[in-house]
């Protein structure tokens, strides 16, 4: 591609890097080597970093190891069947499963004939798969299942621990799920107490401060026990974020803390803005986004026509059509020459450049061509990526692991 030579990478700082990464993993190799998926062809196998097929490239879909065991997947006329393989290459649950979980508490989520279980780690079925529906996993020792149209909770026996009488329910954490009767949500404890009145209309995950909760479209923040830490008055009520939540109250919006005092109101230019990452929280003024810091300062000026949040000190924004990266300075440290950016992930971030992804390292060098279709982010110093025809993973030195 022509216009990739004008950003093309250097070669010898990638080789600098990836003499890092090679130390790196020679150290995990003394406890376990690690195995990366690779394609020939349509199949799919597992190599040693240095494209050594340990795993005979025969499974039509596979996922990374961990815990020492991968899902692996067997097409039949376009269908695919789930089961688990160790590292050695054998096939440790048979490849039955129209779906199959990560294991947890030494089971994993099945789906058999469109109905669903659970499995152990030997592949025994223990919950037998006549469920319409199970929660993701087991949790605390109990699982959430629907029968019938309604949820309850079995144990690892398969013992009723709370009756099917719930329209919808999730896994227990800290001795508490929150579940849905007649309409309504509430929390229970591990006996089926009501802990938190079935009254709200909407209920968020746990989170350390509370449980953000809505009720008549307004919304609020209650403990665990169903004490109101913050009243149900306001119209958006954002996820806390290093301590601090966006809220909006008719026409007021700012950043409340965990006991709902407002420790940044901002005034009526503000369109809008977001959690805080990294000490600066993205906010819009006439439609334009720029950063403000904890103090409340408009630290980066809202000139962007978008941006994303701070990760690793760099922050992807959009001017004039184009993206780039800022530092926390709002200096331009990567040229608004790209398409399309993810956020930098374990040091790189990938662009899209001309229709096609490459991977720049923080100095703004392209360190992989803009060659590829899609490009994940780096995870444990790999990415999946993807040519048009089918995806496969590269290393942080670009090399491909897959055979033509």
């Amino acid at each position: 591609m022509e216009n990739n030579q004008l950003i093309k990478h250097d070669g010898g700082l990638i080789k600098r890097v990836g003499n890092a990464i090679s130390v790196t993993n020679k150290l995990l190799a003394l406890a376990e080597p690690q195995l990366i998926p690779y394609r020939k062809k349509d199949k799919w196998g597992f190599c040693t970093p240095d494209k050594k097929i340990v795993i005979d490239c025969v499974w039509d879909e596979v996922e990374r190891f961990s815990n020492g065991v991968a899902k692996v997947c067997l097409r039949d006329v376009g269908f695919g069947h789930y089961g688990y393989i160790n590292r050695t290459g054998t096939l440790i649950i048979p490849c039955i499963y129209e779906f199959i979980n990560e294991f947890s508490e030494g089971l994993a989520r099945v789906c058999l004939n469109g109905k669903y279980g659970y499995i152990n780690e030997v592949g025994e079925i223990i919950l037998s798969c006549i469920y319409s529906n199970v929660g993701s996993k087991f949790s605390e020792g109990v699982a959430a299942v629907e029968l019938n149209k309604k949820w309850g909770f079995i144990d690892k026996s398969e013992k009723v621990i709370l009756p099917f009488i719930y329209d919808f329910a999730s896994s227990f954490s800290e001795g508490l799920t929150q579940v849905s009767l007649n309409g309504k949500w509430g929390v229970i404890d591990i006996t089926g107490k009501n802990v938190v009145p079935f009254i709200y209309d909407r209920i968020c995950p746990f989170e350390d401060c509370g449980i953000r909760v809505c009720v008549n479209s307004k919304w609020g923040l209650i403990d665990k026990k169903g004490k109101t830490i913050i009243p149900c008055i306001y119209d958006e009520f954002s996820s806390f974020s290093e301590g601090l939540a966006y809220v909006t109250l008719y026409d007021k919006k700012g950043y409340i803390n965990k006991e709902g005092e407002w420790i940044i109101e901002l005034n009526n230019a503000y369109d809008s803005g977001w959690p805080f990452c990294e000490g600066f929280a993205g906010v819009a003024i006439n439609d334009q986004w720029g950063f403000i810091n904890k103090t409340g300062e408009l630290a980066i000026p809202c000139i962007y026509s978008d941006v994303s949040p701070f990760s690793e000190g760099f922050a992807s924004v959009s001017l004039n059509g184009q993206w780039g990266f800022i530092d926390k300075n709002g200096k331009n440290v990567v040229p608004f020459i790209y398409e399309s950016t993810n956020s930098f992930s374990e040091g790189f971030a990938a662009v899209k450049f001309d229709r096609y992804w490459g991977v720049i390292n923080k100095t703004g060098k392209l360190v992989i061509y803009c060659d590829y279709i899609d490009v994940q982010d780096f995870n444990s110093g790999l990415a999946e990526v993807d040519l048009g025809w089918g995806s496969f993973y590269i290393n942080k030195e670009g090399l491909e692991y897959r055979d033509s």
